[in-house]
């Protein structure tokens, strides 16, 4: 008999570390087949242009939740073509505000079409240190992971002081008391998952998910032709960050091109090879919306010269 392909679910909220998580795990696994499955909610696919590596095969799934009705055939689709390929790991990244309550249905459809062709090895869930304690106050999504995961890394924990993480930890056992926290930094962790039976406390069943086409967040893209000092692109996102759960994407600046990426009050600049034809910013806002027209006048109030929101 064949064997079959091991596949994780990353799970984890907005700017939790997820694709940090996912580049070094797949640095370690450089000899191996393996296949990523990624999902986000903006048109245009971030993430998977960074981690995109030589023979690795990467399948993007934008526009929404893969657990919602509106992209399921896709990502069945997506995981039944993996399957033909002889993969030995494939791991599916979902968005940040996905909620995996129905993963079953999914394996169970691929079964059916395809035989038992994945060994499903669960799901780990990022949780971000720096600013669960609040996301778990008003996110449901953030309760929905916890609830069907099998392995959190806890990550950002060199941002914080031993009580936060203490509190992070109570706070994800009241959730989940039988998962095992490991904490991150950089998305490193001294722990060999791989080898570890994470379903070994038993399969969470499942539920209906709360991911529908009608509470998709509104998500826009910013597209910019010029360069902007890094001073003006701050300013800018400090006015329409406390309307967005995420901001993220690659900036030319005055020092070259920059991978931008805001979770929180936090803003992060770091400089990278890749070059654009233009310069690009993801918005998930919080108010749907209602957000356009705050984009468009901190834009002109800072930088005062076209840009396209689309």
């Amino acid at each position: 008999m064949e064997s079959r392909t091991k596949l994780y679910l990353l799970t984890g909220f907005l700017g939790s570390g997820k694709t940090t998580f996912l580049t070094n795990v797949l640095n370690d696994l450089s000899e191996n087949k393996v296949a990523v499955i990624m999902n986000e909610f903006g048109k245009v696919g971030i993430d998977g242009t960074i981690i995109k590596k030589e023979g690795m095969e990467l399948v993007e799934i934008n526009r929404g939740s893969i657990f919602c009705s509106c992209l399921q055939l896709s990502f069945v689709s997506a995981l039944i073509d993996m399957a033909d390929r002889n993969m030995e790991y494939v791991f599916v990244e979902s968005s940040g505000l996905a909620d995996p309550s129905n993963i079953g249905d999914f394996l169970e459809a691929v079964k059916v079409a395809k035989g038992d062709v994945y060994d499903y090895s669960g799901a780990i869930c990022i949780v971000d240190g720096m600013n669960f304690l609040e996301q778990i106050e008003d996110i449901e999504t953030v309760e929905r992971q916890l609830k069907f995961c099998h392995l959190v890394i806890l990550s950002k924990v060199d941002l914080i002081d031993d009580d936060r993480i203490e509190k992070v930890k109570e706070k994800i056992r009241n959730i989940n008391d039988k998962v095992d926290i490991v904490e991150s930094i950089d998305g490193k962790i001294d722990y060999n998952f791989l080898e570890k039976n994470l379903l070994e406390e038993g399969w969470v069943g499942t539920e209906d998910t709360t991911n529908t086409p009608e509470n998709k967040p509104k998500t826009l893209i910013l597209t910019y032709d010029g360069k902007l000092t890094k001073d003006k692109l701050t300013q800018f996102i400090d006015i329409i960050k406390d309307d967005s759960y995420r901001i993220k994407g690659f900036f030319q600046l005055e020092d070259g091109w920059n991978q931008v990426d805001v979770v929180g009050n936090r803003v992060d600049y770091k400089l990278t090879d890749k070059a654009e034809e233009s310069s690009q910013l993801v918005i998930i806002s919080k108010i749907g919306p209602q957000i356009i027209r705050p984009i468009f006048n901190a834009w002109e109030k800072i930088v005062g010269k076209e840009m396209k929101l689309r």
